[in-house]
């Protein structure tokens, strides 16, 4: 037979309504625009990262430069003692996008 004392009916609707009340605050907290945003601002932010790493990997590879990592107890001043940067694998790189970008939109005007 079910339960029909009143006292236990009122204490599973209470109980009921507060897991409801919390679900609701969990689904509205999840959709709202600003904590969607957030989430959206980071994990382009994380693509980025990755995809800025992977790049200079890529050209570290091209030029022959193998990346040094750095640690954390590093001091500044040491850090290129054993060899001083070249600023060339930079600016080659920078003419690489420059000149590959050039080409897209040049082939993109005469596409149309």
């Amino acid at each position: 037979m079910a339960d029909t004392d009143p006292a236990e009916l009122e204490r599973r609707i209470e109980r009921t309504r507060a897991e409801l009340a919390k679900t609701v605050d969990a689904i509205a907290d999840r959709v709202s625009p600003k904590n969607v945003a957030r989430r959206t601002v980071a994990k382009a932010e994380t693509s980025a990262r990755r995809f800025l790493v992977s790049v200079g990997d890529k050209v570290g590879d091209v030029v022959g430069v193998t990346p040094r990592p750095v640690k954390p107890g590093d001091e500044p001043q040491g850090l290129w003692a054993e060899e001083e940067p070249s600023l060339a694998p930079v600016l080659i790189g920078v003419g690489a996008v420059l000149a590959v970008t050039a080409v897209v939109m040049l082939w993109r005007r005469r596409r149309r």
